[in-house]
């Protein structure tokens, strides 16, 4: 089986949870709007991505308004930017340590049937980097 994100017991591990998150002295709604502002090299994106009302809107405007203002090196930092604002994720919210210590040796998998980077995938045959992540994390409990 495994753990899976979108359930009740596992979704504080989801970037769309409501875990408001400190990074660099920003307090962001979520963790999905602290990784879509820090992809975002326009000062003004930033600010609009840090003000959306929620983390899908944090995404859409990152991808669809300042989508040209993507950092240039991004693909070859994205998974250390996740990495580092999940670790802050972790250290700040005692249910998302909860829900990892409750996952005990089971695979995390985000669950999405679109992402293959981040996710599973449709048919579970994606790379899972947002699982991997959390599960090397739990590995260093």
């Amino acid at each position: 089986m495994g753990v899976y994100f979108y359930n009740q017991w596992y979704d504080v591990l989801n970037n769309f949870s409501a875990n408001a998150v400190e990074i660099n002295g920003v307090l962001y709604p979520t963790s999905e709007h602290a990784y879509q502002a820090a992809k975002c090299t326009d000062p003004r994106g930033k600010r609009e991505i840090l003000a959306a009302k929620s983390p899908l809107q944090a995404k859409e405007i990152s991808n669809q308004t300042y989508g040209s203002a993507k950092d240039p090196h991004w693909n070859a930092k994205k998974l250390a930017v996740m990495e580092s604002i999940l670790r802050a994720k972790f250290e700040q919210h005692q249910e998302v340590r909860d829900a990892l210590v409750q996952s005990g040796n089971q695979d995390i998998a985000e669950d999405s049937p679109v992402d293959t980077f981040w996710g599973r995938g449709k048919n579970g045959t994606g790379e899972n980097h947002l699982g991997k992540i959390w599960m090397k994390i739990r590995s260093e409990l």
